[in-house]
């Protein structure tokens, strides 16, 4: 039986194996794990829809292909013959290697990275992406994948070996690590990597900007407070700053949309829903940012029920890979751990995220009719950074402000 590339999601069409668990050879039972898969967004296991013996791996480790792709051949009672593979692998990216011309020659050589389909490159979306972003001709980039298919990871590797400075780069391997005897070494899980390479390729992407704006949240607490004790009951869980936060941010993208957007080569595309991506902590274990669709279309007591729902089931593994795509803005939320600002890196391919950290009573001025007076409010801060290619300071400034005066201004009763 064939073991097929799943589909990742709504709008994921390729994934990377990253660790192949099992060897050709091997025996597995049914539902053990193959392999992990990985994309830009998220990580899945791969089990085995049979029992049987590992006959074949057809895609190494670091290859992107195709949803629908076949990975392995299992031989089992219920298998198909390995004479079908060709048949139900179809036009996916990998494919069984089958003799060409005379028999028992092997098939001409593709040159590196030129794999193609109706005489055009065959390249992913990705990898499109990733070649758009760099200003890279595929032609330069030499393709690991079957058939010289240029992969996500020679992309990297491609563009990490440009940025070398020559004189620097060594002409014999490097002398070992020392070994310190007091000291731990701990891999990186599969959550950990796809989130490292992320950040990183975010951070070499977009040029961040970092604005923020100290927020009263005495409105805020005027009906949270109020309703706590009620809302815990009745809902089983606290009602905390962030729906609030997300409500005036979703109101706020309505006024600035090019904050809901991505950049697209030398273009912003404008997204007309506001797909909200709020960041979980996994029990400090990792981070995912789930997404809630057409969050501005939702109250605070709704953001609140979805954001309290996807928080549960991601820190239970329970949530699938449509629940982590598509996303347009994103939150991030420190605030319980005490912290008084963060500059959070971007969600790519969004253009910007906010960041709510702790908030706490500080002494500040009010200004009245009768003169100014100290008085003792609930002060957080809110922050966002912004990709400088999307928008620029003023209009970032803008929509905080923007945010800061739902928070303070707007009558909250009627969102609870």
């Amino acid at each position: 039986m064939n073991v097929l590339m799943p589909q990742l999601g709504e709008t994921v069409v390729e994934g990377t194996v990253a660790v192949w668990h099992k060897q050709p050879g091997d025996e597995v039972a049914k539902d053990e794990i193959l392999a992990d898969v990985e994309t830009d967004k998220t990580a899945v296991e791969i089990p085995a829809p049979v029992a049987g013996v590992i006959e074949s791996v057809l895609v190494a480790e670091g290859e992107t292909v195709d949803v629908g792709a076949v990975l392995a051949v299992i031989r089992g009672a219920d298998s198909a013959a390995p004479a079908r593979l060709a048949e139900a692998a179809g036009d996916a990216a990998v494919t069984a290697p089958a003799a060409a011309g005379p028999p028992g020659a092997a098939p001409p050589p593709q040159a590196a990275g030129v794999a193609r389909r109706g005489g055009r490159l065959k390249l992913s979306p990705v990898v499109r992406r990733l070649l758009a972003e760099h200003r890279l001709d595929p032609a330069e980039v030499p393709g690991s994948g079957r058939d010289g298919r240029i992969t996500r990871t020679d992309v990297l590797a491609f563009v990490e070996a440009r940025a070398a400075p020559t004189e620097t780069r060594p002409t014999h391997a490097p002398p070992a690590a020392p070994v310190i005897s007091d000291a731990d070494r701990v891999p990186f899980d599969r959550i950990r990597r796809v989130t490292a390479e992320h950040m990183v390729r975010s951070k070499a992407t977009s040029p961040h900007v970092l604005q923020a704006v100290e927020v009263d949240f005495g409105a805020v607490d005027g009906v949270r407070l109020r309703l706590r004790q009620r809302w815990r009951a009745d809902r089983g869980f606290s009602l905390t700053y962030l729906p609030f936060v997300a409500r005036a941010t979703c109101l706020a993208l309505r006024d600035f949309p090019r904050l809901n957007g991505s950049v697209d080569g030398d273009g912003l595309i404008l997204h007309k829903r506001i797909h909200l991506c709020v960041a979980v902590d996994l029990n400090l274990e990792g981070l995912v940012a789930p997404v809630i669709r057409d969050a501005d279309g939702l109250t605070v007591s709704g953001l609140a029920q979805r954001i309290h729902e996807i928080s549960t089931r991601a820190r239970q593994a329970d949530l699938g890979p449509d629940a982590f795509s598509g996303g347009t803005y994103t939150l991030s939320n420190n605030g319980s751990f005490g912290t008084l600002m963060t500059a959070p890196i971007i969600n790519q391919p969004q253009v910007g995220i906010l960041s709510i950290d702790a908030v706490r009573k500080r002494p500040v001025v009010i200004e009245g009719p009768h003169g100014d007076s100290i008085a003792i409010r609930p002060v957080g801060i809110v922050s966002q950074s912004f990709d400088h290619r999307a928008v620029d300071g003023a209009y970032s400034a803008a929509f905080l402000n923007r945010i800061r005066t739902l928070l303070e201004d707007k009558d909250w009763s009627a969102e609870v």
